[in-house]
C-alpha cells in the first residue's frame, strides 16, 4: 500500500506490516471535519476504500460529497449520521470494524461540562460498543498538545515521555480538561478490556479550512495583536501530514499502545511566523510582549480571579503560560522511527497553500 507525496515520491507500508487488508471495514468519526475528512482521502488513496464515515446530524459533508462525487467507482464508502452520546448509534456505527479512527472532538466547546459530554462521554461510549466487536484490531485515539502540562525547565525538548497536566480543572481551558480525561478512558479501557489502542498528540494543525493564527503566537487584544511567542519554536503540522501520520497509526503492525507526537519538520519561530504572515496574508498592528512579562500579567490575572471569587474567569494563568508560550523544543523522531512516517508536504509548500487559504478567506470575507 503505497501514496505519492508532493516530489512524486512512492512510499507507504508494505503488506506484510498491516494489521489489515483493504477488505476490513474502518470506522472514521469526525469524517466531516478539518482533519477527518483528510484521513479519509489518505485511506482511499492508500487503497482503503471500505469506510464508514460518521458525522453529526448537523455536520457539513460537502467535502465528503465532493470525495465521493470525483470518486464514483467507490461504493463501499458509507456516510452515517448519528450522535456518539447515543449508545445505540455507537453500537451501530462500531458493528464489524475492524479499525476505527476516533477523531470527533470538542473543539470550540468553551463550557467544561459540554466538552466533557463531547469528548469523553462520547469516547466512552464508543470504547464501551467496541467490547463486543470481536472484529476490532485497533482504536486510534486523536488527542492534542493541550494535554502536556509542560513544566520542565525552558528550551527543553517535549516528547511523548513529558508529564501532562495533573490538574487540568485548573488551567481554565474546557479542551484541555476534556482531553486529558478522554485519554484517561482510552488507557482505562486498553489496560483492563485489552483494547489495543494507538494515541496522536498534533500540535497546531494548520491549512486550507483553518486560516486562524494558533494563540501560541499571540492574542488580539485593544485593537493590537500581543505577540507572545517571540523566538519559541511553533509546533505545526499541516493538515495532509498529520492526517498521514494518523492513518499509518491505525494501519501498522506493532505499536499498540505506543502515543506519538505530530509536528512537521522546520518549524518556524513564532516570529518568523508572524512576519511570513504579515507578508504574504495582511498588514496588522503587532506588540512584542518579552517573556517575563507575559507570565507576570498571566500571574496577576490568576491572582485577581482567586481575589474575585472567579468574577474574572482565569482564563489566563500560570498553567496556560507554561503549556502556550514556555520556550520549547519538539521533535518527532518516534513518528519517523516507527511509523516510517515523512511529511508528504514541505513546509514552504505547506505555508504557501495556507497563506493562499488565508488570502482568500479575507477577499471573500
Amino acid at each position: 500500500m503505497s501514496i505519492s507525496d508532493a516530489s512524486g515520491t512512492r512510499r507507504g507500508v508494505k503488506k506484510k506490516d498491516l494489521i489489515i487488508t483493504p477488505d476490513d471495514k474502518i470506522l472514521v468519526t469526525g469524517a466531516a471535519g478539518f482533519i477527518g475528512n483528510k484521513v479519509v482521502e489518505v485511506l482511499i488513496q492508500y487503497g482503503f476504500h471500505n469506510l464508514r464515515c460518521f458525522i453529526r446530524p448537523s455536520g457539513n459533508r460537502a467535502r465528503l460529497d465532493r470525495i465521493l462525487d470525483s470518486l464514483p467507482w467507490i461504493r463501499s464508502l458509507e456516510i452515517m449520521e448519528g450522535n456518539l452520546l447515543s449508545e445505540q448509534d455507537c453500537m451501530a456505527a462500531t458493528r464489524d470494524v475492524a479499525v476505527i479512527y476516533h477523531l470527533a472532538a470538542a473543539r470550540g466547546e468553551k463550557s467544561f461540562p459540554d466538552a466533557f459530554m463531547n469528548s469523553v462521554v462520547t469516547t466512552r461510549n464508543l470504547l464501551k460498543s467496541t467490547l463486543e466487536n470481536r472484529a476490532l484490531k485497533r482504536f486510534v485515539n486523536v488527542s492534542s498538545f493541550s494535554v502536556y502540562s509542560n513544566t520542565r525547565k525552558r528550551g527543553m525538548r517535549l516528547d511523548e515521555s513529558c508529564p501532562l497536566e495533573p490538574h487540568p480543572e485548573l488551567r481554565g481551558d474546557a479542551y484541555c480538561f476534556a482531553k486529558v480525561k478522554q485519554e484517561a478512558v482510552v488507557t482505562e479501557y486498553s489496560r483492563q478490556h485489552g483494547i489495543p489502542c494507538v494515541t496522536f498528540r498534533p500540535g497546531f494543525v494548520f491549512g486550507p479550512g483553518n486560516e486562524g493564527i494558533t494563540g501560541r503566537v499571540g492574542i488580539s487584544g485593544f485593537g493590537v495583536f500581543l505577540h507572545l511567542g517571540g523566538s519559541n519554536q511553533i509546533p505545526f503540522t499541516y493538515v495532509d501530514n498529520c492526517a498521514e501520520a494518523i492513518v499509518l497509526g491505525g494501519l501498522r503492525r506493532g505499536v499498540d499502545g505506543e502515543t506519538f507526537n505530530v509536528v512537521d519538520d522546520d518549524l518556524p519561530t513564532s516570529r518568523r511566523f508572524l512576519a511570513m504572515y504579515k507578508k504574504n496574508v495582511c498588514r496588522f498592528k503587532s506588540l512584542y510582549v518579552p517573556h517575563a512579562v507575559s507570565y507576570l500579567l498571566c500571574y496577576l490575572w490568576e491572582k485577581y480571579s482567586s481575589w474575585s471569587e472567579g468574577q474574572l474567569p482565569p482564563v489566563y494563568n500560570r498553567k496556560n503560560w507554561h503549556a502556550y508560550w514556555k520556550r520549547t523544543r519538539y521533535t518527532n523522531e518516534k513518528l519517523k522511527n516507527m511509523l516510517g512516517w515523512q511529511p508528504r508536504v514541505p513546509a514552504d509548500v505547506a505555508f504557501d497553500n495556507y497563506f493562499g487559504s488565508c488570502r482568500l478567506k479575507r477577499k471573500n470575507a
